[in-house]
């Protein structure tokens, strides 16, 4: 499960790996200048963006340079803040309370899953409408999601685990990519917040928790 298993050096292509390693590209990078829209969306007037992340991960370099190369053509400003391990966590948070910008973007990755339910909290506790990858972090109480659904990729995950102990190569199986995205909106949490989500914004929603 990684952003461009091709650029990582997993896989020969795609369509045929060639080695010993198969499964899914989250083709993260190619949703992430998403994220950015849909914030200034539901959020018109924001100009300056935090996005908690590791940029030194190498299947997070392509979202932070979609990221960059967005801005330039929305008129807003990134703050970058490293969080590269759990325990760099705290001092994040920290940097992003100090600086106070106008919302979150969160990159998902090991770290901030995992820590999903702090990083809602803090952005709940600091008033930071923020916009993360997958819905886990909406369904904690986040503000909005958007990206593909990880559960119905672990699904084909079995169905490649199941291939491959009945005799099947790696080599021979396709790495898929998905075809389902979602995007979540929390309204309980846009109502703390002092939020309205625009109807048009609402209206292509998959999912609206009340």
């Amino acid at each position: 499960m990684v952003s461009d298993p091709v650029a990582s050096g997993l896989v020969a292509s795609l369509a045929r790996p060639g080695g010993n390693a198969t499964g899914w590209s989250n083709i993260l990078p190619e949703t992430s200048g998403k994220l950015l829209e849909l914030l200034r969306e539901a959020v018109p007037r924001v100009s300056r963006i935090a996005v908690l992340g590791d940029p030194t991960n190498p299947g997070k370099v392509l979202e932070f340079k979609v990221l960059r190369d967005q801005v330039q053509t929305l008129g807003v400003t990134l703050q970058t803040v490293e969080v590269p391990t759990p325990a760099a966590l705290d001092a994040a948070l920290s940097a992003i309370g100090r600086t106070h910008p106008e919302a979150l973007i969160t990159l998902v990755d090991a770290v901030t899953f995992t820590q999903r339910q702090r990083i809602v909290e803090f952005a709940a506790k600091h008033r930071v409408p923020a916009i993360y990858q997958v819905r886990e972090f909406t369904d904690a109480g986040g503000l909005m999601s958007y990206g593909l659904n990880w559960a119905g990729m672990f699904r084909r995950t079995a169905i490649y685990v199941d291939r491959i102990l009945k005799g099947t190569k790696p080599a021979d199986l396709p790495v898929e990519q998905p075809t389902l995205f979602e995007l979540v909106i929390n309204l309980k949490t846009a109502k703390a917040l002092g939020l309205t989500i625009p109807q048009s914004l609402l209206g292509r929603a998959d999912q609206v928790i009340e």
